[in-house]
């Protein structure tokens, strides 16, 4: 994988009490530290709040559902808070924070391409 050969760690954090997060864990096969932070500091230190009814039913989020059950994925019933915002941190080996993008809904990803392209500068 690109990120292994870039020297790339990889860590999850995820606001989801221990079992869930553990079931996380096994019902994808991550093979990325996982760590919990019940208290969501962390969410809350990066700007990343609850999110609008709209981001997390709007459009682009249909959207990635349609094409998710077109390739037969099976949808699932949310465990926890669906208002929670995720995000993507990319945070360089000096402490620089290369990557800072905070998610207008669950659709709303950074691409692999431009993670690596910042991990590249």
């Amino acid at each position: 994988m690109e990120f292994s050969k870039r020297n790339v760690k990889i860590v999850i954090i995820t606001f989801e009490n221990d079992y869930f997060a553990r079931r996380y864990v096994e019902e994808t096969s991550l093979s990325w530290p996982l760590l919990v932070d019940e208290t969501r500091e962390t969410y809350r230190n990066y700007g990343m709040l609850s999110a609008s009814f709209w981001d997390v039913w709007g459009p682009k989020t249909w959207w990635v559902y349609l094409k998710g059950i077109l390739k037969g994925q099976k949808l699932r019933k949310s465990a926890g808070d669906i208002f929670q915002r995720g995000g993507d941190v990319l945070i360089d080996p000096t402490g620089v924070v290369r990557l800072h993008h905070i998610g207008e809904g669950p659709a709303d990803r950074p691409t692999v391409e431009m993670i690596l392209h910042r991990t590249a500068i």
